[in-house]
């Protein structure tokens, strides 16, 4: 990003702005520092100029991207002129606010975009455009009258994208940045390294892609074809430019000294250690690193002047994170180093080793930016620190005087699920919903105005470890990167949760629009049935958001707006076809379900619908087999101990229980807590399926899972539970001889004996 887009907003331009709260008939997101709403409309239509002034080559830009995604949303595209009639037109001026600022003056007789430089003419182009696509309609559309005064709140307004894990598609990552544009944000941190693959071309050493690029997964997946991929320099400069003229710096980070298998299986020299190539599969902390050898120093500075040839980012990222020291302890070499460098222990190495690397970003003129480990040990006066265990570090950097980025775990982590909906998509198991991300302020509170100075902003994480598709990164960012786009650009006073869930039907009509797939569980009904009083089955339909209403009907017709409102369990005969949608101020949100009331649907769990016995590392992950992604099981489960609770069962006449299973590689790197994770053994050769009443309680039932190792996808297996009296709770779980492979909980029905 610009460095006059920084000054401004940490500047005095940010702060003479008045506020004021966003009018409700607008659905403008981050909502604008000021707006205020005017009589009338302006009507957009295929009629319609866009003017810049003759000679403005950037004016010129910003007015045709403009002109395109109203074509875009609208189905028509404008014309833009040079010189003309201001009188029903769209005007772009230079008159107006420095930096990310704009001034946007809508009224029956056209509209005004000032701003002094392309970055607030972009914002301001971004703002009508909302304006103009409330929905997914075509056709002319009447844009209501406001004035608008809008600047940052924060410089860094960003997003990281994890393609180290999975690589995803040009396209793609062309699409996420539409978004992110066209709700200001304006950083696209690319994590391009890690244990697992090598993702960028580097021309002088062409191993990192060829060898680096490609790994085996394991379990069944070892016998598909390797998996990776990588992005030419050619293409990572289309991307850099793509989002230039989105406003949008792309900041690459190249992972150090961590985090660094892939590479080293590449280029074993650069290792501590011998790597092993069939660990790059795995997921964790790797106990990986680079030696200090000048050699490496050489191959980094080597591979960084590339970098730096390819992304013009003052910023350049080299990670430094979950650096495990014990290659480093048990190594006599990087002990003499230590000693020869008179240096305390293995921590002020690392900090060593990034300021070596920090000298050569600043020969170039960029700025070292890592992980706040990087603050162990020592850091250099102009080393940026991106706080992210916590906020702990950001307000350690901001106190000595070092500049930071708020990106805290759990809340901005966006590989968390967004709800408890066994429909959302794969990642870990703990729930960071959509208000979770807006209710975190980037401001915090222990730090003095001063310290607050060095706040550059906030950034969320998509880290794609269990996203393996496309689609599903874009599920696990939007619309979640949207809310850290308000709290990162709408000043504090102006935060609102209820304004912000009113404008989230546009909101999802934009992002269907700019071509990315938001995640809409969150906001759909939940169906849930249980058993009810007089042979009828109760449904609860609660949206996990709560936000807006949910409608239903009984009578197999589409719900509408208009429909009887969901205010309580409804009591409903078996058979009965119940359709409900969730709508906010009249207009849908998510998708309809469909739920057909089925006795015989009590009866059945899935592992998500399960409670889990124990949450130490909860996670929505998926099958082996087949090759497919998007074609295998998903399971929810705690990889320290895969056990799940049935609640409430009635065995009073015994039941036979019927379990659909899956066997999946224990691919994680946890170091010594691998040791604490206990196994029952097994009576037979491929081990049971045992069946207690509590975990602590009787076993009623230990079914064998016979040949069931031999099927790399879903198996079944079934056996008879003993009558007890009440309800109780079925405590599930599987004996092992082995860790690797460990079993999994697909789906369990339980059907009373006859």
């Amino acid at each position: 990003m610009a460095v006059s887009a920084f000054a401004f907003a940490l500047g005095v331009g940010a702060s003479a702005l008045a506020t004021g709260a966003l009018a409700d008939s607008l659905t403008i997101t981050p909502a604008p520092a000021r707006a205020v709403v005017a009589e009338g409309t302006f009507k957009l239509s295929a009629a319609t100029r866009i003017v810049v002034t003759k000679g403005d080559v950037e004016a010129r830009g910003v007015a045709l991207q403009l002109a395109d995604l109203i074509r875009r949303s609208r189905g028509f595209r404008p014309a833009v002129i040079e010189g003309g009639p201001a009188v029903g037109s769209i005007v772009l001026t230079r008159e107006g606010p420095a930096g990310e600022a704009y001034k946007l003056d809508i009224g029956p007789g056209g509209v005004t975009i000032a701003a002094a430089q392309r970055a607030g003419l972009f914002y301001g182009a971004m703002s009508l455009w909302q304006l103009a696509t409330p929905d997914v309609a075509k056709g002319p559309v009447a844009v209501p009258a406001a004035a608008i005064e809008d600047a940052p709140r924060f410089a860094w307004r960003g997003l990281m994208v994890d393609s180290a894990r999975h690589v995803q598609s040009l396209d793609t990552l062309k699409a996420v940045i539409d978004a992110m544009a066209a709700h200001k944000l304006n950083t696209f941190h690319w994590h391009l390294v890690d244990d697992q693959g090598w993702r960028l071309e580097i021309k002088k050493y062409p191993k990192l892609t060829e060898v680096a690029g490609w790994r085996h997964d394991p379990g069944a997946a070892a016998r598909y074809p390797k998996y990776g991929g990588f992005y030419t320099q050619d293409q990572a400069r289309e991307l850099v430019a793509y989002a230039a003229a989105r406003n949008i710096t792309i900041v690459p980070e190249i992972e150090t000294p961590g985090h660094a298998l892939a590479p080293i299986v590449a280029y074993p020299a650069l290792g501590t250690a011998a790597p092993d190539a069939s660990k790059m599969g795995d997921w964790g902390v790797f106990p990986w690193l680079y030696n200090t050898d000048d050699a490496t120093f050489a191959f980094l500075d080597d591979v960084l002047s590339e970098v730096m040839d390819i992304f013009p980012s003052p910023f350049i990222h080299v990670g430094g994170d979950e650096a495990v020291k014990d290659q480093w302890k048990a190594s006599p070499k990087i002990q003499a180093k230590i000693k020869e460098l008179g240096l305390k222990d293995e921590h002020e190495l690392q900090s060593w080793f990034i300021q070596r690397v920090g000298q050569s970003l600043a020969k170039r003129g960029r700025r070292l930016i890592g992980w706040d480990e990087i603050l162990e040990g020592g850091l250099a006066p102009n080393a940026t620190v991106m706080s992210w265990r916590g906020i702990d570090g950001a307000i350690a950097a901001a106190k000595a005087g070092h500049d930071t980025v708020l990106s805290p775990h759990p809340t901005l982590y966006l590989d968390n699920r967004q709800s408890l909906s066994p429909d959302e998509p794969t990642g870990r198991g703990r729930v960071i919903s959509l208000k979770d991300v807006y209710a975190f302020d980037p401001a915090p509170a222990q730090l003095s105005v001063d310290e607050r100075k060095h706040i550059l902003g906030v950034q969320a994480n998509v880290w794609t470890e269990h996203m393996q598709t496309d689609a599903r990164m874009q599920r696990m960012a939007f619309p979640r990167a949207i809310a850290l786009a308000e709290r990162a650009w709408t000043p504090e006073a102006d935060v609102s949760w209820d304004d912000f869930a009113r404008r989230l039907p546009a909101q999802m009509a934009r992002l269907k629009v700019l071509g990315v797939t938001p995640n809409t569980v969150p906001f759909e009904p939940d169906p849930r049935m249980a058993e009810g009083e007089g042979g009828q089955i109760t449904l609860a339909l609660t949206a996990p958001l709560g936000v807006g209403e949910v409608r239903y009907t009984t009578d197999g017709k589409v719900p509408t707006a208009a429909s009887p409102a969901y205010a309580g369990p409804l009591a409903l005969a078996a058979g009965t076809t119940v359709k409900a949608r969730s709508f906010v101020d009249g207009q849908a949100l998510g998708r309809e379900k469909t739920v057909t009331i089925d006795p015989v649907a009590l009866q059945t769990r899935t592992s998500g619908q399960l409670k889990r016995c124990t949450s130490h590392v909860p996670l929505l992950m998926i099958d082996d087999a087949p090759a497919a992604f998007d074609k295998r099981a998903m399971f929810d489960v705690d990889i320290f101990n895969p056990c799940w609770i049935w609640e409430g069962v009635d065995l009073s006449k015994g039941a036979r229980i019927t379990a659909r299973i899956g066997q999946i590689p224990f691919n994680f790197q946890v170091g010594k807590d691998r040791d604490g994770i206990k196994l029952n053994p097994p009576a037979t050769p491929g081990g049971e399926l045992e069946v207690r009443l509590g975990c602590a309680g009787e076993r009623v039932a230990a079914i064998p899972l016979g040949d069931s190792a031999k099927n790399p996808a879903l198996s079944t297996v079934s056996g008879r539970l003993p009558a007890r009296a009440g309800k109780v709770d079925l405590c599930l779980s599987f004996t092992n001889k082995s860790l690797d492979p460990f079993w999994v909980l697909d789906r369990v029905t339980v059907k009373p004996a006859p």
